[in-house]
């Protein structure tokens, strides 16, 4: 794939919905190739500046190189976003002026057949984010009882099937490819119905064990809106229905002036809104986008300012 040329997910809606000015402050917590980047720096001319996050040193690598034209107005750090409230007051910031969370896997990540994320290439069962990680989803796989097995992948990948999935994983043990795993999955839920491989919510839950991604995100959210200035906006891209569900409840939490029970009759929480909800509803990809590049047909994108 020519990086130059491709875009990432949603990105126009992004970059209109963060409205990137000159002289502004911004936040990717996860870079990835530098796609959404980029669009960022250029709104941004002529000295708006970004921190860039990734725990994915290749990731980092690939998109420094594409950033290089941006000189100085770029900090790039091996780093989870969680430590985005630490990294900014390093650099004497204070507030910023944006934020985006791109969550999930990248197109790049996927192609990369020694990282293990994909059941279509033939590689390691790793699907580590950062290589530093000591789990890996070889030990998952290879180590975890049936039960807890089968409850991870009910629970984070919402796979119905889990029981099955996990007592098939179990009598196939050891196992140590992707394409193996991917086969035994298979055959314990038969072959492809409709547009899904058998094996895509099984690796999905696999990965976000492996990487904590679920409580990464339910402890950067509070954080990210913290760090805004006023008016500053936060945009999360999420490409599964957990994360989704735990960015909406956040947001609609935070943009309530009472989270008090509807029948008490006054407040007692004195809990006030830090946010207003610019995206009432999910934006997802155009007919367009979703035909151009098929793994964008699950992107939600929701975006919210601070008040």
């Amino acid at each position: 794939m020519c990086w130059e040329t491709h875009l990432p997910v949603l990105y126009h809606e992004v970059i209109s919905g963060l409205q990137p000015r000159a002289g502004g402050l911004y936040v990717d917590g996860t870079i990835g190739p530098g796609g959404h980047s980029i669009g960022l720096l250029e709104a941004a001319n002529p000295d708006g500046q970004l921190l860039a996050l990734d725990l994915d040193p290749d990731a980092l690598e690939l998109a420094g190189t594409r950033l290089s034209r941006f000189g100085d107005r770029v900090t790039m750090i091996h780093s989870s976003y969680t430590e985005m409230v630490y990294l900014v007051r390093d650099l004497g910031w204070g507030q910023v002026d944006g934020i985006l969370l791109d969550l999930g896997l990248s197109s790049y990540q996927l192609s990369r057949s020694q990282r293990g994320f994909s059941f279509m290439r033939e590689g390691p069962l790793d699907m580590r984010f950062d290589p530093m990680n000591p789990v890996t989803a070889d030990q998952i796989v290879n180590s975890f009882p049936v039960q807890e097995l089968a409850d991870l992948l009910r629970g984070l990948g919402e796979e119905h099937r889990g029981r099955r999935i996990a007592e098939e994983i179990a009598s196939s043990r050891p196992i140590s490819t992707t394409s193996q795993l991917a086969g035994i999955v298979t055959r314990a839920v038969g072959g492809r119905r409709g547009r899904t491989h058998p094996a895509t919510r099984t690796f999905q839950a696999l990965r976000i064990a492996v990487n904590d991604e679920l409580e990464a995100l339910g402890a950067v959210l509070p954080r990210a809106i913290d760090l805004l200035a006023p008016g500053g906006r936060l945009a999360v891209i999420s490409f599964h229905s957990l994360e989704d569900r735990l960015v909406k409840k956040t947001f609609r939490r935070e943009s309530k002036n009472c989270l008090c029970p509807i029948e008490q009759p006054t407040c007692t929480c004195d809990h006030k809104a830090s946010i207003r909800e610019i995206t009432r509803r999910a934006v997802v990809p155009s007919d367009t986008e979703v035909r151009r590049n098929r793994r964008s047909r699950t992107a939600k994108l929701r975006i919210a300012e601070k008040v």
